[in-house]
C-alpha cells in the first residue's frame, strides 16, 4: 500500500467520521422538545370594564414543535387548549365556549416579556378585554408543617367569622347550621389561611349545587350527585381539574362530610369517611375563583348564588 493511498483512506475514514457525528447530533437536537419561554403556568388578571377578574393559563409541548395547554377564564372551568400558535414572542389560541353566551370562540392573544405576559381576550359574545399576568409560583411544599389551633367557624344562630360577598345576603344561622335557603350571596371568611385542614359538612336538597373556595381559589364541588360517576363537574371533585376516585355521594338531603388537608397545591380530600383524592396537585385557580393571586393566602369562601345548601360543623385548623 503506497504512502498516497494510505492519506486517501485517512482522509476518507475522517470525513465519514465527521458525517456520522454531525448527522448524529442533528438527531439529538431534532429529538429534543422546542422549549420556548411561553411554557409554564400563569396567573393571569382580566380587567373587565375596570373590574379585575381572575384567569389562568398553562402551557406546554406536546411532540417536536407543538404547543398545547388549558386555560380557565373569569368565567367557567379549565378547559384545553388543542394548539398554542406561538413566534417570536407572540402568542395566541382559540377555545370553544363553555357557559358564555354569544356563538363564537374564546379568543386570546398575548405577549411574553420575560416572567410576564400581557394581551387581549375576546368572548363568544364578541367583547374585547386586556389582561396581564405573572408566572404561578410553585408551592412545593418542603416539609409537612405543624398545625396550630382549630377554629370553629360554625356555632349557634348567629353568623361570626363570615361576611355576605355578591348579592343580597340570604344567609342565616340556626343551631350552629349556616343555611343559605334560595340562591343569592357567598359567604367570605373574614380571616385568610395558608396551609391548613379543614373539616366541612353539608346537606344539599336534590337538583341543587354549591361549592367550598379553598384560599378563595380552588373549588371543592357540592353537588346532589348520587349514583352517578365520578366527574370534574361532581360531589368531592376540585372543579375541571380533578376528578374523585369513585363517587360516595350520599342522597339528596343528607349530611355529607369533607375532610381536606390543602398544603400547597397538594390536596387531600376524605368524604364521607373515604379517601377520594389523595396528595394530589391542584395546577390553578378554578372558575369563580376570588384572584389569580395564587402565592397569596385567601379566605374559605362557600357558594351560595346555585341554589339552597346548608353547611354545619366547619372547623379548619391553619399551618403554623
Amino acid at each position: 500500500m503506497t504512502k498516497k493511498f494510505q492519506t486517501y483512506l485517512r482522509a476518507s475514514f475522517a470525513l465519514a467520521l465527521s458525517l456520522i457525528t454531525g448527522l448524529a447530533s442533528m438527531q439529538a437536537n431534532a429529538s429534543k422538545p422546542l422549549a420556548t419561554p411561553l411554557e409554564g403556568r400563569w396567573d393571569i388578571t382580566v380587567d373587565v370594564d375596570g373590574k379585575p377578574l381572575p384567569s389562568w393559563l398553562e402551557v406546554r409541548h406536546s411532540g417536536y414543535s407543538t404547543l398545547v395547554g388549558q386555560f380557565t377564564g373569569f368565567s367557567g372551568s379549565a378547559r384545553p387548549i388543542a394548539e398554542v400558535k406561538f413566534k417570536e414572542g407572540k402568542f395566541n389560541f382559540a377555545i370553544p365556549k363553555q357557559w358564555e353566551k354569544g356563538d363564537k370562540e374564546l379568543m386570546v392573544e398575548g405577549t411574553v416579556s420575560g416572567e410576564s405576559i400581557t394581551g387581549s381576550l375576546t368572548t363568544p359574545e364578541g367583547k374585547t378585554y386586556n389582561w396581564k399576568g405573572v408566572r404561578a409560583p410553585a408551592l412545593r411544599p418542603t416539609a409537612q408543617p405543624a398545625w396550630g389551633a382549630p377554629i370553629k367557624l360554625t356555632a349557634g344562630n348567629e353568623i361570626k367569622g363570615w361576611h355576605p360577598m355578591g348579592a343580597v345576603n340570604q344567609w342565616i344561622a340556626e343551631n350552629g347550621i349556616l343555611k343559605s335557603p334560595k340562591s343569592g350571596a357567598n359567604l367570605v371568611t373574614d380571616q385568610k389561611f395558608k396551609d391548613f385542614k379543614l373539616h366541612i359538612e353539608f346537606r344539599i336538597p336534590k337538583g341543587s349545587n354549591s361549592g367550598v373556595y379553598l384560599r378563595g381559589r380552588y373549588e371543592v364541588q357540592v353537588t346532589d350527585s348520587k349514583g352517578m360517576e365520578p366527574a370534574l363537574d361532581q360531589m368531592a371533585s376540585i372543579y375541571g381539574f380533578i376528578a374523585p376516585s369513585e363517587m360516595v355521594a350520599k342522597e339528596a338531603g343528607e349530611w355529607n362530610s369533607y375532610d381536606i388537608t390543602l398544603v400547597g397545591r397538594m390536596l387531600t380530600l376524605v368524604a364521607n369517611g373515604k379517601t377520594v383524592i389523595s396528595n394530589q396537585e391542584i395546577p390553578g385557580i378554578t372558575g369563580g375563583a376570588l384572584d389569580s393571586n395564587e402565592g397569596e393566602p385567601g379566605p374559605l369562601y362557600i357558594q351560595g348564588d346555585h341554589g339552597p345548601v346548608e353547611y354545619q360543623n366547619i372547623v379548619i385548623t391553619p399551618a403554623k
